[in-house]
């Protein structure tokens, strides 16, 4: 009740469309990191019954299943290179239920095995370039590339740090990095994915989601965008997204695709399965 318009709870793309006739603001349930899962496809499912649609595959530490971008590091080794055959069950899983692959915050390789299994087009919830910023967390222009035929979206995060690799940036700096998106993977590739809760550096003059009509300014007085264009930018790039996974889901569910019931290797039960990091975001 704090918001206006109120914020309301969505688990679909009518959903959202409806909510946004409505004057309402549409908040969709995200979990941040696989490990959540426990290695269970029943507990993958569960989350999908509370209305989850979307799940990093890690978060900033590894899965048993899949590497996070630590490893992405110089001097780090990969636990998996990229993604073990579970992991990629993991994906059809996602795929099978409707819920949205989601690629921040892995390694290069997760990214790479990622698209090559997912039927859906990913997305990247809050990440940005790497040719502009030289982060492990930002994405790299051959995965950008592959993304644009994949269908999928780079939503991107407005933390200074992966925007300039230094505590301080400017909306000219995001601005950069939606542009070299929309350069390298397509204008219907690219979104917004501040990640205002999970940030404490942000560019001059977009501290939240207020200024956001600075950032539209910025682009609109470069002349590389129509209103059509950033419409697209704003969330019909997302909706998109959202429709081609449900459609996924619909096509695997007529096809008689049965829930995957594989079980995650003994061998990789080794170690914690938990994730405790104090790695930045």
């Amino acid at each position: 009740q704090k918001y206006s318009p109120p914020l309301t709870f969505c688990t679909s793309s009518a959903e959202i469309v409806d909510g946004h006739q409505k004057n309402l603001i549409c908040s969709l349930i995200g979990v941040e990191g696989g490990h959540s899962l426990a290695n269970s496809l029943p507990v993958l499912r569960i989350l999908y019954m509370l209305g989850v649609r979307y799940m990093t595959l890690t978060s900033t530490c590894n899965t048993q299943w899949a590497d996070s971008s630590l490893v992405d590091i110089p001097g780090r080794k990969a636990e998996h290179g990229g993604l073990t055959n579970f992991g990629k069950i993991i994906v059809r899983e996602m795929n099978r239920l409707g819920m949205m692959v989601d690629l921040s915050k892995v390694s290069v390789k997760t990214m790479k095995a990622a698209l090559e299994v997912s039927k859906a087009p990913v997305i990247f919830s809050h990440s940005s370039a790497r040719a502009l910023c030289n982060s492990t967390r930002n994405v790299p222009d051959h995965i950008l590339a592959k993304l644009g035929l994949n269908g999928g979206l780079v939503m991107v995060n407005f933390y200074s740090q992966f925007l300039t690799c230094k505590d301080t940036a400017t909306i000219a700096d995001a601005a950069a990095h939606i542009n070299h998106i929309r350069q390298v993977a397509g204008v219907d590739s690219v979104g917004l994915g501040a990640g205002y809760d999970g940030i404490n550096y942000t560019p001059e003059g977009l501290k939240d989601v207020s200024t956001y009509p600075a950032l539209f300014a910025e682009l609109i007085a470069s002349g590389q965008w129509s209103i059509d264009e950033l419409k697209k930018l704003a969330g019909l790039n997302l909706l998109r997204v959202m429709r081609a996974v449900e459609k996924v889901r619909d096509d695997m569910a007529r096809s008689g695709i049965e829930p995957f019931e594989d079980t995650i290797a003994p061998k990789y039960l080794k170690g914690r399965a938990n994730c405790t990091s104090q790695e930045p975001f």
